[in-house]
């Protein structure tokens, strides 16, 4: 019996849209990951794009464990001399963008290169309740109820 390898025509793409209203980030971020990859399917082929297409919305309700929203911090040089500069997850979650926290943590865990790249643009992350991929009729993930450990109430 020979080993199956789906080639890029062969792969059917779906849309999946998930709620991240009070789920915790690492474990929300693992499961967009392997939905990104396609390791969910039986038909998974590491070098090839089988993943699934994800809608990923109310990112700013993403929640965290323990103290990271304060501790937890992101530095940055501007390349100037003492221009080190620093951002607590707080921050980033109350600020302009959001949606950045998710991006970051599924990118992180996608391989980099051409193939992640590829597989990072089937993700849409939106800080609010809309989107406008309505037309793609997506299929809500229910994410909470996989695990009790994956929402967080308080």
């Amino acid at each position: 019996m020979k080993t199956y390898s789906a080639k890029p025509a062969e792969v059917a793409k779906k849309w999946i849209l998930v709620d991240a209203d009070g789920l915790v980030l690492g474990r929300l971020a693992s499961i967009v990951a392997n939905r990104l990859r396609g390791k969910h399917k039986p038909s998974y082929t590491p070098h090839v794009d089988c993943g699934d297409n994800v809608i990923v919305i109310n990112a700013e309700k993403v929640r965290l464990t323990g103290n990271k929203l304060e501790q937890r911090k992101f530095f940055w040089h501007t390349g100037h001399p003492g221009g080190i500069k620093e951002r607590s997850m707080g921050q980033i979650l109350g600020g302009r963008y959001p949606e950045r926290v998710i991006l970051k943590a599924v990118e992180r865990m996608v391989p980099r290169g051409p193939l992640g790249r590829q597989q990072m643009s089937n993700l849409r992350v939106y800080a609010g309740t809309s989107h406008p991929h309505e037309a793609q009729q997506p299929e809500a993930l229910d994410v909470a109820g996989m695990n009790r450990k994956n929402k967080r109430i308080a």
